[in-house]
Order: C-alpha cells, then sequence, then structure tokens
C-alpha cells in the first residue's frame, strides 16, 4: 500500500466555557476600566447639579464663568458681568468653582 492509513485526532468536542473564556475576560476589562469610572463621573456630575445653590461660582459646557443667581427645577440663571444674566439647563453647569475665583478673573 503506498498511502498511510490517515489517524484521526480525539473526536472530542473543546470545552464551551474555555473558548467563551476570552471574551469574558475582555468584557471584564471594559468593565473595570471604561464602564464603571464613566458611571462614577456622571453620579458625582449629577450629585454636584442637584447641589446647586445660589451665589455659587460656576463653569458651563460653554466655558461661560459666572455665578448662580436664580435656581428653578431644570434652568439656573447665571449672572456674567454685572446686570447680564443667562439661562442655562442644569446639565449645563460643568462644574462648581471654589469662592473667590471670578474677583482673580478680573
Amino acid at each position: 500500500m503506498l498511502i498511510s492509513p490517515a489517524y484521526a485526532a480525539d473526536p472530542a468536542q473543546p470545552d464551551p466555557f474555555l473558548s467563551f473564556l476570552p471574551l469574558i475576560v475582555i468584557f471584564v476589562v471594559f468593565y473595570f476600566l471604561i464602564i464603571r469610572p464613566q458611571m462614577k463621573r456622571a453620579k458625582e456630575q449629577r450629585k454636584m447639579q442637584e447641589a446647586l445653590q445660589k451665589g455659587d461660582e460656576v463653569i458651563t459646557g460653554s466655558g461661560q464663568v459666572g455665578k448662580v443667581s436664580k435656581i428653578s427645577e431644570q434652568y439656573v440663571n447665571v449672572e456674567i458681568a454685572d446686570g447680564v444674566e443667562t439661562v442655562f439647563q442644569r446639565a449645563a453647569i460643568q462644574a462648581v468653582l471654589p469662592k473667590g475665583t471670578l474677583k482673580d478673573l478680573k
């Protein structure tokens, strides 16, 4: 006989858990490196926006710096200059600045 017989490999199937293990590891890494920190930042941002008070010095998403003069349920009036007020949504407030920041800018 000129052709040697072929030997079949073991017909046992690989463990399905081991085949999905890399996918599970990637999801866990994404959760701890991307999803969880983003959720934490969003929670802190929401908490800061709910704690806004009249007189707080803030910076908006557009870069406007001013002092909160009036607060309603969804909107905040920000005084950006003497006698000049603009209305922003609460979600547009990015950060509360330390007291006295506006005096340092002028």
